[in-house]
C-alpha cells in the first residue's frame, strides 16, 4: 500500500509510516475500544490552518471519559502532537487529521479499567469526501443506535460499525450516502454526518438527544446560520419532511457542507444545491480558510 504520509505520531514519538504498528491481540482491534476525532486542516496559500482544534480535543476527552479510559497525555500534549505530525510531514495542502486513543493491552478481557491506552496521530492529504454539487441518498434499513444501547455522544470506534453497515447498504443500492432513522422512526443522521433540512425558508436539524453525535461542524453551522439571516430550530425530523424539504444538506468534518439533491428517488427542491445550502457552504469555506475575522478564534495556524 502506498503511504498516505511519511510520518505518524505514536505514543510520544514520530515514526515512519511503515513503523507505526500494533500487535494483533491489541484489545481495540477485537472489541472496538478506541475513541477518535476527525479534524481538517486547510492550506490557504500561506499557512496550514487547523479548524476548531481545541473543540475536537475537548470532545475526544469527553469520549474517553464516557468509554471509561484515560488518555495518557494532557490536552496540550495532544494539541502539540497534532501540530508536530503536520510539521514532520511538511504538508502544504488540505489534510485530514485523525487522533485516536485505543486500548492497547494484549488481552481478551472485557474489563478495560486498568488496561494500557495508546495514542496515535495520523495526518494525510484529503480533498472532497462527497460531491459539493449534490449527492443522492437513501434511508437505509439499519437504525441509528440509541443512547440506551450505546453512548452516541462519544466517537467510539466500535459504534461506527453502525455507520459502516448503513453506508455499505446505501452504496450497494447505487446511492452516494445513507440516511439513518432512530428507533422512533425519525431521520437523525447520515453515516458520518449530521443532517439539516430547509422547509419554507426555515432551517431544521434533529436535537442532540438519544441518537445523534454532537457534531462540531453541526455546531459551526448553527452559529453561522445567524450570519446568513437564519435561526436553526432543533426538532425531530420525519421521513416525509425530508422527502418534501426545499433543501437537504449533510455536515461533518469530512463532508463539510454537502447538498443532498435526491432521497430515495425523490428530487429535493430543484434537484440542485439550494440557495441556503450554497450560502452556508460559501461562508463555511471562507471561515475554515481564515477569511472571516469574526471566527479567527476557531483557527490554529501550523507554521
Amino acid at each position: 500500500m502506498k503511504p498516505y504520509a511519511k510520518y505518524i505520531w505514536l505514543d510520544g514519538r514520530i515514526l515512519k509510516w511503515e513503523d507505526a504498528k500494533i500487535h494483533v491481540l491489541t484489545h481495540a482491534l477485537h472489541y472496538g475500544t478506541s475513541i477518535f476525532e476527525g479534524i481538517r486542516g486547510y492550506w490557504n496559500g500561506d499557512n496550514l490552518l487547523v479548524f476548531r482544534l481545541e473543540e475536537h480535543i475537548d470532545r475526544m476527552y469527553r469520549s474517553a471519559k464516557i468509554l471509561g479510559i484515560n488518555i495518557p497525555y494532557t490536552r496540550e500534549e495532544v494539541r502539540q502532537a497534532v501540530l508536530e505530525t503536520i510539521k514532520a510531514n511538511n504538508f502544504r495542502e488540505d489534510v485530514y487529521i485523525r487522533p485516536v486513543a485505543f486500548v492497547a493491552s494484549q488481552t481478551v478481557t472485557l474489563d478495560i479499567r486498568n488496561l494500557e491506552v495508546s495514542l496515535a496521530v495520523i495526518v494525510f492529504p484529503f480533498g472532497k469526501y462527497l460531491s459539493p454539487n449534490g449527492i443522492k441518498a437513501t434511508i437505509v434499513s439499519w437504525r441509528r443506535v440509541h443512547n440506551t444501547m450505546l453512548p452516541v455522544m462519544a466517537k467510539i470506534g466500535g459504534i461506527y460499525v453502525n455507520s459502516v453497515l448503513a453506508l455499505v447498504e446505501a452504496r450497494s443500492r447505487g446511492f452516494d450516502e445513507a440516511l439513518l432513522m432512530d428507533v422512533n422512526g425519525y431521520v437523525v443522521e447520515g453515516s458520518g454526518e449530521n443532517i439539516f433540512i430547509v422547509r419554507g425558508g426555515r432551517l431544521f436539524t434533529p436535537p442532540v438527544h438519544e441518537s445523534i453525535l454532537e457534531g462540531i461542524t453541526r455546531d459551526t453551522v448553527i452559529k453561522l446560520s445567524g450570519d446568513v439571516g437564519l435561526r436553526v430550530e432543533e426538532k425531530p425530523i420525519t421521513r416525509e419532511e425530508v422527502y418534501t424539504a426545499d433543501e437537504v444538506f449533510l455536515v461533518g468534518t469530512a463532508a463539510e457542507i454537502t447538498p443532498v439533491v435526491e432521497v430515495d428517488g425523490r428530487t429535493i427542491g430543484t434537484g440542485k444545491p439550494g440557495p441556503i445550502t450554497t450560502k452556508i457552504a460559501e461562508l463555511y469555506s471562507n471561515v475554515v480558510r481564515g477569511k472571516v475575522e469574526k471566527y479567527l478564534n476557531w483557527i490554529t495556524p501550523v507554521y
